[in-house]
């Protein structure tokens, strides 16, 4: 249980680390924020350890800096605890014109309000649940910044059966469940499920809110993931199952509680340059930050989810996102997708800092799949007008159920799911 898996954050704090005086972790609860901090940190003040709690409390509400004296990196958990922390170390980097001085953690559950802002001083590094290569199911043997920087791709064997692809989503990135057996490992997802809805949404930001209204929001996202789908529909599947008075701007309020727990985090809209006079449309696609919030939500294993290919094929794109996100972060990138008032749609856009970007689409698998998926790739490259933007790096249908990577006739590679890494 002490065996601690690698991370693609690591090798990122790592850096920030090297380039500024602090580095906040943020991300969901039990993501692994504190643990890999841990391997980085040379001393750490824990503001829950019971033992010292009080004790570390006091100095940080009378004197904060004398918190600060200890080997560096030192590493503050739940430092929203004792939010007076925060000056401090901004005015000790000040002082000390050093980095890699300071790494904060804390719980995503409080909303911890600073006077100042860490702006050139702390850095903040997002952590996600883990990528199927950092679990250890995806066999990493495709890289996405050699995707970028080459047009060749070997043909690669992918390794992972359809029963471990549906255990890898309900189990979820969830550093612990990937360290037990399977017949636990699932327990991570309901028991991150119950504490959301009981507790956490009640501590984010004060606000008494429901519990059972939570669920039904979670539900609600679960049946419409990886979908365009408004407000209005969204309160309209809740209002089936409440019988209360619920509003939009309520539903609007939940939603952005469940934001700042990192619970949901909603892919925004690509806007390029285009050459047609379809409009892009600008709604969010719904997605959880792990896809196993989403079958927790519904209270599904992996026997309900294979008996459910529609529910599956959402879900396991919920799940591509998730490890897009995560490989994005090294590639110095961020994910969008794409629609248009025609129809044309792709799933996910990975668009890196520099200008450059590949275009994706996710399907479950099959050629007939495949080959639509191909075709809407193809189409939307064909509109992005080449002389005010770059061309895309590369096309890909991203699969979970394909036994081989290769690249198409056309030029758009096959990538399953479990060959990816960064």
């Amino acid at each position: 249980m002490d065996k601690y898996r690698k991370r693609i954050a690591d090798d990122i704090l790592d850096l920030k680390l090297k380039s500024f005086g602090a580095t906040l972790i943020v991300g969901p609860k039990g993501c692994g924020k504190t643990t890999t901090a841990k391997q980085k940190a040379k001393s750490v003040i824990e503001f829950q350890d019971e033992d010292l709690r009080e004790r570390y409390l006091s100095v940080a509400e009378t004197m904060p800096s004398k918190l600060l004296i200890g080997e560096t990196p030192r590493l503050f958990d739940e430092w929203q605890d004792a939010p007076k922390i925060w000056g401090a170390i901004r005015k000790s980097i000040d002082d000390k014109n050093e980095s890699g001085l300071y790494i904060l953690t804390g719980s995503s559950s409080q909303d911890v309000k600073t006077p100042h802002t860490g702006t050139t001083r702390i850095s903040t590094l997002k952590m996600y649940p883990m990528s199927l290569y950092e679990s250890g199911e995806s066999n990493g043997k495709i890289s996405l910044l050699e995707l970028f920087n080459t047009k060749e791709l070997d043909f690669v064997e992918s390794n992972l059966s359809i029963d471990g692809l549906i255990f890898s989503i309900c189990r979820g990135g969830w550093p612990w469940a990937t360290l037990v057996p399977e017949g636990v490992a699932l327990d991570q997802a309901f028991d991150y499920f119950d504490s959301v809805v009981n507790y956490d949404i009640q501590r984010v930001d004060k606000v008494k809110r429901s519990a059972e209204r939570t669920k039904l929001l979670l539900r609600s996202y679960a049946r419409n993931i990886a979908q365009q789908v408004s407000m209005a529909t969204i309160r309209k599947d809740m209002l089936a199952n409440d019988s209360s008075t619920l509003d939009e701007n309520t539903v609007v309020d939940y939603i952005k509680a469940l934001k700042k727990l990192y619970v949901i985090e909603d892919l925004p809209a690509w806007n390029p340059n285009i050459r047609s006079k379809a409009a892009i449309r600008t709604s969010d696609t719904r997605h959880f930050v792990d896809p196993s919030v989403g079958t927790a939500a519904l209270g599904l294993g992996p026997k309900d989810l294979i008996n459910d290919l529609q529910s599956f094929g959402l879900l396991f794109e919920d799940l591509v996102v998730r490890d897009l996100r995560v490989y994005a972060e090294t590639l110095d990138g961020s994910l969008y997708h794409y629609r248009d008032s025609n129809g044309l749609e792709c799933d996910a856009v990975l668009h890196r800092r520099n200008g450059s970007y590949a275009l994706l689409e996710v399907k479950l698998g099959g050629e007939e799949r495949i080959e639509e998926g191909a075709k809407n790739l193809k189409d939307l490259e064909s509109k992005i007008d080449t002389e005010r933007m770059l061309a895309p790096s590369f096309l890909a249908v991203v699969v979970g159920v394909g036994q081989y990577a290769y690249q198409r006739k056309d030029g758009v590679y096959v990538l399953p799911i479990s060959c990816l890494k960064d």
